[in-house]
């Protein structure tokens, strides 16, 4: 059958096309028994809820799968699962639109009716306003017959940024969204006035798709003593997502879910700094350093706030399930029309836990440089499922491009919200600081309570898909953009693209030892001055944290050194007023808790495509800073031009401190 499809995709008219695959459905046997064969894959496509992100701002990550040609949109032969009796009505109960709360428990947590011990608030932090969100949250549950969760019962609660019912971020009503949709389509009122309008209504409506899938996923995995709060952010800057982030938190979220994500900043936010909280966050649909984004200034980093050392990042599987009963079969890398996110952070340090893995060193994420050595946070740190052509059923009422309200909906924004509520089925944080430690102590001592993905890699490919929208390329093809390391390739064990694997029930979601209190900061030993670059010795130190040996791997607490008071000096500014001032010029001073190594950085800001972005200057360098006060300087006798700059202070493992200036 497959082989006439193709046959007839390359020679007839759309119509012809039509009537054969509506005869070959004709022809099949009715009340078959057995499973029926998904669509070929070339019947759907895959497209972005939300556009590329500007420099400073987030992009929603979900991902819809549209159907392409009549006997796709008729959704007799359903992506993502199979069925295994008649379609008898295009429901999405009956899996027609993707995997339903059902299935993600059958797959994923045995059973049959979970409920977190304790009542547990689970945050999704999003941009704009779904003024539809509670109604569409009360369809999900009626269509699949889950408990009701409403403001009436107090199961769900909308906010926005500030804490507040009132005002809700645009739309603040269904009313608002089409008298702005109407000056979009108005002729008559300026270009400007238009196209602003166009970029306010797209922007809201993909991020009202995100908000339903979040909150209703999240309500799926964990139906039972798990509340929903939803707090949306007035935009999508990193500003006002951050201070989104703080209010879940202040309103006593015990976990937060972000399923967003965008450029790696110069340093990490205090909002995502919580200890004692789930912080879950989406690695990416772009692939490995994003090298799947549409636009060059999107590729060559991680995901942030994926990348942040304080939260669980989380990867993108594509999930089989057995038929009939619709259980775990197996799951791979994602990689395919888009691909699960990941790589190595190019910001921030490491954490004992991931350092603490066997042969992290060969991970893809350490190297040496000025003689010291690094090992750089690596994402992911667990998955779910996230390819949209196994994706999950999301019910929006806004109308989607082909009016439709049921959707497929894919990407790493489903997987987040399925590993927060997989923590708050466990109890959530249960006294750990940072609870991505939980994961890889129990991928140790109870791998049994974790899927280990080992097939696959979310590394680049330019070839066309293949069946049923896998990538196109062979893994070894794949993985050469990595070099063939385990940051974009799967394997036994932890690896980048998924992690230490999926859920197996939610035995690794549970801490096995006792409480613990923040890490402390501790004082290393004074660091030896480094050798050139490119000239390790025997015995340099590491920048992270104290990394493994390749006997002893690293369990202690992390070092978390506190940089405060940076300025520049005052003879820094006189120069900086004089005309052509030099880098050697730069001199500043900070105070910080500990010693520590710290990297400091120049970038200034240029224009790439009419956007601002911050350039690197080949100024930077690492210093050793003794505990309190420190006086440095850049060096080098290139002139600054006019323009503005931004001096980034790192220390190893700990949050970044920035200033910036301006010149003539």
């Amino acid at each position: 059958m497959r082989a006439i499809l193709a046959f007839l995709r390359a020679t007839a008219t759309p119509s012809l096309l039509a009537v054969a695959v509506g005869a070959a459905l004709l022809c099949a046997p009715a009340g078959a028994a057995g499973a029926v064969s998904p669509l070929p894959a070339s019947d759907y496509s895959v497209r972005s809820e939300c556009a590329a992100p500007s420099p400073g701002f987030a992009a929603c990550l979900s991902l819809q799968l549209q159907p392409r040609t009549t006997a796709a949109r008729a959704h007799t032969h359903p992506l993502g699962m199979t069925s295994n009796a008649p379609i008898a009505a295009v429901k999405a109960t009956e899996g027609v639109f993707g995997l339903r709360p059902e299935d993600l428990q059958s797959a994923y947590f045995p059973s049959s009716e979970p409920a977190a011990p304790a009542t547990q608030t689970i945050a999704l932090v999003d941009a704009y306003n779904d003024p539809n969100a509670e109604a569409d949250l009360n369809v999900y549950d009626k269509e699949f017959k889950l408990s009701a969760c409403s403001a009436a019962n107090g199961c769900f609660e909308q906010v926005n940024q500030s804490g507040q019912p009132t005002p809700l971020p645009f739309p603040e009503s269904n009313a608002v969204l089409a008298a702005r949709e109407a000056t979009c389509e108005n002729k008559a009122a300026g270009k400007a006035v238009r196209e602003a309008a166009c970029r306010e209504v797209t922007a809201a409506k993909g991020w009202t798709v995100e908000i339903s899938t979040d909150i209703e996923i999240a309500h799926a995995v964990c139906q039972l003593n798990c509340r929903i709060l939803l707090v949306e952010a007035t935009g999508s800057s990193y500003t006002n997502l951050d201070e989104a982030e703080k209010t879940a938190i202040n309103l006593g979220a015990t976990e937060v879910s972000n399923s967003w994500g965008g450029e790696e900043p110069l340093s990490d936010s205090e909002a995502f700094n919580h200890p004692g909280t789930v912080i879950t966050a989406s690695s990416g649909d772009n692939g490995y350093l994003n090298w799947d984004a549409p636009n060059s200034v999107e590729r060559g980093f991680a995901n942030y706030p994926a990348s942040s050392p304080h939260v669980v990042a989380v990867g993108g599987t594509r999930l089989t399930l057995t038929s009939p009963a619709n259980t775990w079969k197996s799951e791979t890398v994602w990689n395919g029309d888009g691909a699960s996110g990941g790589g190595c952070s190019a910001r921030f340090g490491a954490d004992p836990w991931q350092l603490a893995q066997p042969d992290f060193s060969g991970l893809g994420c350490s190297g040496v440089n000025a003689g010291i050595r690094y090992h750089h946070r690596a994402v992911a740190d667990v998955s779910a499922d996230a390819d949209p052509y196994t994706g999950v059923a999301v019910y929006d009422s806004e109308p989607g491009e082909a009016g439709e309200t049921w959707r497929t909906i894919g990407g790493t924004s489903v997987s987040s919200p399925i590993i927060a509520s997989m923590f708050a089925l466990a109890g959530g944080a249960q006294g750990v600081a940072y609870p991505a430690r939980t994961l890889y102590e129990n991928a140790s001592d109870l791998p049994e309570s974790l899927h280990d993905i080992t097939v696959g890699s979310n590394g680049a490919c330019s070839k066309p898909l293949g069946p049923d929208g896998v990538s196109g390329c062979t893994t070894s093809e794949q993985d050469a953009s990595c070099n063939g390391s385990p940051i974009c390739l799967a394997g036994t064990g932890y690896d980048g693209p998924t992690g230490v694997g999926t859920p197996d029930g939610i035995g690794a979601f549970e801490a096995t030892g006792a409480a613990e209190a923040p890490p402390v900061a501790e004082e290393p030993e004074p660091v030896p001055p480094a050798s050139p670059i490119g000239e390790a010795k025997p015995g340099s130190p590491t920048v992270g944290v104290p990394g493994p040996s390749a006997t002893a791997p690293y369990t202690g607490a992390p070092l978390i050194p506190a940089l405060s008071s940076l300025s520049l000096t005052r003879g820094a500014i006189i120069a900086l007023n004089r005309s052509r001032p030099k880098v050697s010029q730069l001199n500043f001073s900070f105070t910080i808790s500990t010693i520590a190594q710290v990297r400091v950085t120049l970038a200034r800001r240029i224009r790439v495509k009419k956007r601002g972005v911050w350039h690197m200057l080949p100024d930077s360098l690492t210093i050793t800073a003794l505990k309190g006060f420190n006086s440095h300087g850049l060096r080098g006798h290139n002139v600054l031009v006019a323009g503005n700059y931004e001096l980034t202070l790192t220390p190893v493992h700990g949050s970044a401190r920035s200033l910036t200036f301006q010149i003539g």
